[in-house]
């Protein structure tokens, strides 16, 4: 018997995180999505997305591997790492995700960067929970958004990611709100995702 509640979310930090970070990313992807968000560790590192030449690791093969590792209650899963991220395209990404898929992945390497002396705990914090949540709003079929304080806006810089707000647009929301109706009609409440 399964003691998840079907359908979660499940936050997967590899390596050690300390709850003030992750509960805060807990507490706002079950604000904005709606469904239970449980932490779970599914991968205990990611090695094996090493590119030694630049010294990063593609984002893209640890989607892939969190895809089929995630428990069959998990409807999304998000990994949480501290390793910098890339794409073959682009020197780095602060995360990637499977747009309309089930996977999805934030790092904190480069979210440090640029914070000024005044709380920077808090704008660190807050860096990581827009991140995430804009990440895990890609697996829900949202794409960039053209509105700069919205939560699904692209960010180039990390003082980009300070400039937007922590709330999807009234689009966005709109959009959200469709995809969560149609995954409820296409049968998941039936079945696991």
């Amino acid at each position: 018997m399964n003691i998840y509640p079907e359908h979660s979310i499940v936050i997967s930090p590899i390596g050690n995180f300390d709850p003030e970070i992750t509960e805060p990313v807990q507490k706002e992807i079950n604000r904005i999505f709606g469904f239970p968000a449980l932490i779970i560790p599914i991968l205990e590192d990611v090695d094996f997305a090493l590119d030694s030449g630049r010294n990063q690791y593609h984002s893209t093969s640890i989607l892939k591997q969190l895809e089929k590792s995630a428990p069959s209650f998990a409807m999304k899963v998000i990994a949480i790492t501290k390793v910098d991220l890339f794409i073959p395209i682009l020197t780095h990404v602060y995360g990637e995700a499977q747009l309309g898929g089930k996977a999805c992945v934030v790092s904190t390497y480069r979210l440090k960067d640029q914070i000024s002396a005044a709380n920077p705990g808090v704008i660190f914090k807050q860096r990581i929970v827009k991140e995430a949540v804009h990440e895990l709003g890609h697996t829900f079929n949202l794409r960039h958004c053209k509105e700069h304080a919205c939560i699904m806006h692209y960010c180039r810089t990390e003082l980009d990611v300070d400039r937007k707000s922590d709330q999807l647009c009234r689009y966005c929301k709109i959009l959200l709100d469709d995809e969560i109706k149609r995954l409820r009609k296409s049968g998941m409440e039936k079945k696991p995702c």
